[in-house]
């Protein structure tokens, strides 16, 4: 299968720099997402370095040519014994970035906050710097789910009911609190998602089954975010995801897919432990469903303002279809669905990859030069 770019010369492309790494709990996942990304650009004959970010939050150049290979995601740990130069701090990174001729393109392989919520978007933004995905404001409310929740349901788009709890109101009156998502969860079904508003790959995310175990996992939501979601589950739920590719107009829908979770809900270990859950590039729905699904999908993104990729979960339980979430820079790892969706067009994993460089670079192009002179001014 191949790129619908394949007649392109790959010569043409800039240089392209890898962000991986992050200072957040999603680092590893980012490790096996953006070297994966990094090893298919440096296959296709593109010009690619990495930067990886450790978890203070310092740049590290990683040597020309570097390849991940069979080292785990612990081995990034102290970079330089990797050969890495560094640590810059974020503003020297950002002006190394932007004083690099010829100019790159950076490809966002961050998950989680500072790579994914906007943060580091803003920074490449203000320093004038091309780079993948969405932009800040699509990138931040795509992070945060209490926010993406309460923009679709103002839409009318089908999500779960939701509760969100701060992090000040639980440590002022825990006893306030749990009686609130007693009376939340109501007398037919007791248990509860509970997670951080503000992070992915099911980290800090935990199903209560009874009161029992509510204040435990609001603990360890709160390990990660000082803003917690709380959702009525979904019993018998299957996961699907939708990937798409593209900025209006067109948009590539594929999928969805299926994930069939190894674990009572689809957590961290059931995400990432090769073998222990599996994947359907194909969920067998009608197909009004299956259009339906994509329609949802599109809203979700356009609501958000989304730009260049996007992965889409659903929760499915019979005839009732919700959104659950949706990643902005969803993962490219050898078990991800995201990457592996768009081969129903033809599109392999690196022409997925060169098609949102493609987006990039063609946003990057357009820009409008927002820069002012002394006329301008409203004086």
């Amino acid at each position: 299968m191949s790129s619908p770019d394949a007649g392109r010369d790959r010569s043409s492309y800039p240089p392209v720099v890898v962000l991986l790494g992050g200072p957040s709990a999603e680092h590893d996942v980012s490790v096996v997402s953006g070297s994966a990304i990094a090893d298919s650009l440096i296959e296709a004959g593109l010009d690619v370095r990495q930067v990886l970010l450790d978890l203070d939050g310092g740049w590290w150049w990683l040597p020309e040519g570097h390849r991940r290979g069979n080292r785990p995601p612990a081995a990034f740990d102290d970079p330089s014994s990797l050969g890495a130069e560094g640590p810059l701090l974020v503003g020297a990174a950002i002006d190394r970035l932007a004083a690099a001729r010829p100019e790159p393109v950076v490809f966002i392989g961050l998950h989680g906050p500072f790579g994914e919520d906007g943060t580091v978007q803003a920074l490449l933004e203000a320093a004038g710097i091309a780079y993948t995905g969405s932009g800040v404001a699509a990138s931040a409310i795509g992070m945060d789910k209490a926010l993406q929740k309460r923009l679709w349901r103002g839409l009318g788009l089908p999500v779960v009911d939701w509760l969100e709890v701060r992090a000040a109101t639980w440590a002022r009156d825990r006893v306030a609190v749990l009686d609130q998502l007693e009376a939340f969860a109501g007398l037919d079904d007791p248990r509860l998602m509970v997670k951080p508003a503000r992070l992915g790959s099911s980290v800090g995310m935990t199903l209560a089954h009874d009161a029992s175990e509510r204040e435990p996992a609001l603990d360890l939501a709160f390990r990660y975010d000082n803003l917690a979601v709380v959702e009525r589950y979904l019993a018998g739920a299957r996961d699907l995801e939708v990937s798409i590719i593209g900025t209006e107009p067109p948009l590539g829908v594929y999928g969805p897919g299926e994930v069939i979770a190894g674990h009572e809900f689809y957590d961290y270990e059931a995400k990432y432990t090769p073998g222990l859950s599996e994947t359907s590039t194909h969920a067998e729905l009608p197909e009004a469903m299956r259009q339906l699904v994509h329609k949802l999908s599109r809203d979700a993104y356009r609501a958000l303002g989304g730009e260049g990729f996007a992965r889409v979960d659903f929760l499915l339980a019979g005839d009732r279809h919700v959104i659950s979430e949706i990643n902005t820079i969803p993962g490219f790892t050898p078990i991800s669905l995201f990457p592996t969706l768009p081969a129903e067009a033809g599109l392999d994993f690196t022409a997925v990859c060169l098609r949102v460089l493609d987006l990039a670079i063609a946003r990057h192009a357009a820009r409008t030069d927002h820069r002012l002179r002394p006329e301008d001014l409203p004086r």
